[in-house]
């Protein structure tokens, strides 16, 4: 099995006949109907998309063969996953998150930094979330072309432009 990325996640039930409540994590929330089948994390369940429609923040979708309030409700919590070529390329500039977890990241200076341990996205914009190597807390940093001003895939890093307040800061603790 090829690398696989978790594109969205069951909600609750909607309704009594069997509709589900469906967050995806596409750019494009329709778009979710486009990849075939979808996959729980182990691959061993799947799950076709009949009809899904728009609301405010997620879509309520028809799954085939989940005709009823009870079977809607198990699936509540369930991430689906789609293998990675079924997913279209990436423009110049644009990654998966799933594709930048776990890439080394280094510094300008050529440092190593730690490795991208996930990306979060509260509103504001990307965020990535580096682990050192050593361990201690992660660092958060804006997913931006001045703090991250090269991505190589490829290479299997990136290269983080510290920002003087991250720079600057003793990650043992204040100056006395």
């Amino acid at each position: 099995m090829g690398a696989r990325i978790c594109i969205a996640k069951f909600g609750a039930a909607h309704g009594i006949r069997g509709e589900i409540r469906l967050w995806p994590y596409t750019g494009e929330p329709l778009s979710v109907t486009g990849y075939g089948p979808l996959e729980t994390a182990d691959g061993k369940r799947r799950f076709e998309i009949a009809q899904a429609r728009v609301t405010k923040d997620h879509l309520v979708a028809r799954i085939k063969g989940i005709d009823t309030r009870d079977d809607a409700e198990k699936l509540n919590g369930l991430d689906l996953f789609v293998a990675r070529d079924r997913l279209p390329a990436t423009a110049d500039g644009e990654f998966y998150h799933a594709d930048l977890i776990g890439l080394a990241a280094v510094t300008t200076a050529g440092q190593p930094f730690g490795r991208i341990f996930a990306v979060h996205n509260f509103g504001a914009g990307d965020i990535i979330e580096i682990a050192s190597d050593n361990g201690g807390e992660t660092r958060l940093l804006p997913f931006t072309e001045a703090v991250v001003p090269t991505v190589d895939l490829a290479g299997g890093r990136v290269v983080i432009a510290l920002p003087d307040e991250v720079e600057g800061d003793d990650p043992n603790g204040p100056d006395t």
